[in-house]
């Protein structure tokens, strides 16, 4: 069983910065900003994430964040 079994199928943004360990986030808006990030949808004026496209980005990460 991993921490992401317990995870909802859509993240917030808070969610995604809190999973993450980042200290803000900021950090999370950036990656938005700059395409760099997990792929977001935009629910109103809201961002969010889908727990199976945040572990797919994560995968694809080559160790380092950002």
């Amino acid at each position: 069983m991993s921490i992401f079994d317990d995870l909802p199928p859509i993240l917030t943004t808070e969610q995604l910065a809190k999973l993450l360990q980042l200290p803000s986030v900021s950090t999370v808006y950036e990656w938005n900003k700059k395409l760099t990030g997990p792929r977001s949808y935009r629910v109103g004026r809201h961002l969010r994430y889908r727990k199976d496209e945040v572990l797919k980005w994560l995968d694809g990460r080559d160790g380092s964040l950002g």
